[in-house]
C-alpha cells in the first residue's frame, strides 16, 4: 500500500471515526455531570509566527453554555481533577499528564439594607455587583481559580510538581469571570488576557503559556439535525448550506502551550494525546449545605471522562458501553473492537437514505478503519502504540492559519486531522465521507465518493491566529 493510501487510512478512525457531532452530552452519566463533560480535544503544532518549535493542547468541557446563564455561571467542579495526557513512548499508557484542580471562592459581598437599629447587612444573590476589569474586580463576588501540576509517568502514583507563574512565581492561577454581558464586563476580550500567563514547567527548560477560561465554542456542527435521525436537508449540497447549531454557545477551555522538546521522547517526534475528568468515588449529601461545601466527596478518583480523537463515542461506541469507554484507559482499547471492525453508522445511513442511492460499505471487518484507529498512520503518526488516542508528529511543520485546509490530510493538508487536530478541521465532512468507504474500491462501498456534508462548514474566520487561538465567549447581553 503506498503511502497516499495510508496517509487517508488515517481519516478513516484516527480521528473522527464515524463522526457527526462533537463530544457533547455522548454518555449517561456526564450528561447528567456536565461539568465534567469533555467536549472537545485539540492538540496541534503551534502555527502561531513565531511559535513553531511548541504544540498547543486544548481541552474544553462543559458544554452548551448559553451566554445568559446567571445567576450562577459556568465554574468547573472544584472536586474533580481534569487532566491532559501524552504518551511519548508507545505504549499506550500516559508518560506525561497535567492536572488542573479547581477552586471557587465566595466573597460574600453583602449590603446594608434598611436604617438605623433596622439595618442589617444582607448577602447579594449576584455573581458580581458592579463592572469588572482586569484591573478592577472589587465587584466580583465569585472568584474562581486553579492549580496546574505536571506529572511523569503513572497519573495517580507519580509524584505531581507544580507549574508557577513565570512572572511572579505563583502556584495559583486566576480564571477570568464568564462573559457576564457588556455592562458587567465593558471589554471581555481585554480583560480575558489579563488571565493568560507565561509558565516554568517544573523539568522543562522553556516556558510554557496557560489560559483557562470560557471561549466561544469552536466545533461547528449541525447538531440539531443530526441526531434527529439524520435530518440533513441536503447531505450532498452545499458545504454551508445547513445550520450551525453551536454558533450562539461557549465553552469552558483548558490550553496548554509547551515546548515539544518537553514533551516528544526518542526520534520519531510522535505523541499521543487525550483528556480525562475524575471525580472522588464516593459522593455524598449533607442536610445542612452551604456553597464552600454543598456536598462530601471522599475516595481515590475514578475516571468518567475521556475524549482524544473526536465524536467516537458519540457515534461508534453503543448506548450500553459508552459510560465504559469513559472510563477506560488507552491500552485497554481492543475491548470496543467490534465497534469498530463492524461500525453501524454506515447501516443507520443506509437505512435512513437507502432510496436516495445511499450504500453501506460491504467489506467486513472494517481493516481500513482498523489500521488507522488502533496504530495510527505509516509515514504520517504512526508511533507504535494499539490504542486509541489523538495522534501528532511533532517534526510536521504548522500551517498558518490562511494557508490551512480545512479537509485536513484528505485536502493535501498533513499538519492538520488526523495529524493532530486544530480547532478549524473539518471533521464531520471528512468522516461522513470516509465512514462511508471513501478509502475502499466501489465494489464494496458504492457510496464511497460521494460528497458527504452537514452544511455547517468550518472557517478560518472563526478561530484566533494566536494562542489560545479559540474566539471571545458569546455574552449574556449587549
Amino acid at each position: 500500500m503506498n503511502k497516499k493510501m495510508l496517509v487517508l487510512l488515517a481519516i478513516a478512525l484516527s480521528g473522527a471515526l464515524p463522526a457527526l457531532a462533537s463530544s457533547h452530552r455522548e454518555a449517561p452519566f456526564v450528561s447528567r455531570n456536565p461539568k465534567v463533560d469533555g467536549t472537545d480535544y485539540y492538540v496541534f503544532n503551534s502555527y502561531q509566527r513565531g511559535r513553531d518549535k511548541y504544540v498547543t493542547m486544548i481541552a474544553d468541557y462543559l458544554p452548551l453554555q448559553d451566554g445568559y446563564g446567571g445567576p450562577n455561571f459556568f465554574n468547573l467542579d472544584p472536586d474533580a481533577i481534569y487532566e491532559i495526557h501524552l504518551d511519548n513512548n508507545a505504549d499506550a499508557k500516559e508518560d506525561l499528564t497535567f492536572q488542573f484542580k479547581f477552586k471557587t471562592t465566595l466573597k460574600d459581598i453583602q449590603l446594608p439594607i434598611g436604617t438605623g437599629e433596622n439595618q442589617k447587612m444582607v448577602s447579594v444573590p449576584f455573581t458580581n455587583v458592579g463592572a469588572i476589569s482586569a484591573g478592577s474586580l472589587g465587584a466580583l463576588n465569585v472568584q474562581e481559580s486553579y492549580t496546574l501540576n505536571v506529572i511523569r509517568g503513572d497519573r495517580r502514583s507519580g509524584k505531581p510538581e507544580a507549574v508557577s507563574n513565570l512572572q511572579t512565581g505563583d502556584k495559583e492561577f486566576l480564571k477570568p469571570a464568564d462573559n457576564i454581558g457588556k455592562k458587567s464586563i465593558p471589554d471581555y476580550a481585554e480583560y480575558a488576557r489579563a488571565y493568560l500567563y507565561d509558565i516554568k514547567i517544573p523539568g522543562c527548560e522553556v516556558p510554557g503559556r496557560l489560559f483557562v477560561g470560557q471561549r466561544k465554542d469552536p466545533f461547528v456542527v449541525n447538531l440539531g439535525e443530526t441526531f434527529d435521525l439524520v435530518n440533513i436537508k441536503n447531505p450532498l449540497g452545499s458545504i454551508s448550506g445547513g445550520h450551525d447549531d453551536l454558533s450562539d454557545k461557549n465553552v469552558t477551555a483548558i490550553e496548554l502551550e509547551v515546548a515539544k522538546s518537553c514533551l516528544i521522547a526518542g526520534d520519531s517526534g510522535i505523541v499521543g494525546s487525550w483528556t480525562t475528568a475524575s471525580l472522588p468515588k464516593t459522593r455524598s449529601l449533607t442536610t445542612d449545605p452551604t456553597y464552600a461545601k454543598p456536598a462530601s466527596s471522599s475516595g481515590e478518583y475514578v475516571q468518567v471522562s475521556r475524549l482524544s480523537n473526536p465524536l467516537v463515542n458519540e457515534v461508534v461506541i453503543g448506548i450500553k458501553d459508552k459510560d465504559k469507554f469513559n472510563a477506560s484507559e488507552p491500552k485497554d482499547d481492543g475491548q470496543f473492537a467490534t465497534y469498530v471492525t463492524h461500525p453501524t453508522l454506515p447501516a443507520v445511513l443506509e437505512l435512513l437514505f437507502g432510496a436516495a442511492g445511499v450504500k453501506a460499505p460491504t467489506l467486513f471487518p472494517r481493516a481500513d478503519l482498523v489500521a488507522a484507529f488502533l496504530t495510527g498512520v505509516d509515514g504520517l503518526n504512526k508511533n507504535g502504540s494499539v490504542a486509541e488516542m489523538l495522534r501528532l508528529n511533532t517534526k510536521i511543520d504548522a500551517k498558518a492559519l490562511d494557508e490551512q485546509n480545512n479537509l485536513g490530510v484528505i485536502g493535501g493538508d498533513t499538519a492538520g486531522f488526523p495529524n493532530g487536530r486544530r480547532p478549524g478541521d473539518d471533521v464531520v465532512d471528512i468522516a461522513l465521507r470516509v465512514v462511508m468507504g471513501k478509502l475502499l474500491p466501489a465494489a464494496v462501498a458504492p457510496s464511497g465518493q460521494l460528497p458527504f456534508t452537514d452544511g455547517a462548514n468550518v472557517t478560518d474566520s472563526m478561530f484566533d491566529t494566536g494562542f489560545p487561538y479559540l474566539k471571545t465567549p458569546i455574552p449574556g447581553s449587549m
